[in-house]
């Protein structure tokens, strides 16, 4: 499985038959979405549940067309992770910190 892919998976504790739903319409995933682009050649940095979103193909056409749809695809992915961690703030705090200190280390 590719990492990307297993990162989501374990996070949400799905299995691999399991039925993973889009997080922006509520059908079937079938793609995990790069929030912020890797960039040409990859970058690990952007392997992070804070970054990393199930989509269906409509929706990550969508995310990949339009930066305004792709901001509210983020919006949208902390909402779905706050309500995954069951309102607990401080944990989701914790996950976006850690990924922005990825992001733009000291």
């Amino acid at each position: 499985m590719i990492k990307h892919k297993k990162i989501y998976k374990d996070f949400f504790k799905y299995a691999e038959q399991d039925f993973v739903p889009c997080e922006l319409c509520g059908n079937q995933a079938v793609d995990v979405h790069h929030i912020e682009a890797r960039g040409m050649g990859g970058s690990k940095t952007k392997d992070h549940i804070v970054n990393l979103m199930g989509v269906c193909r409509s929706c990550h056409n969508k995310c990949g067309a339009n930066k305004s749809f792709n901001k509210k695809a983020w919006d949208s992915h902390l909402e779905f992770m706050y309500n995954y961690l069951n309102g607990n703030k401080e944990k989701l705090e914790k996950l976006v910190r850690e990924y922005v200190d990825l992001q733009y280390p000291d």
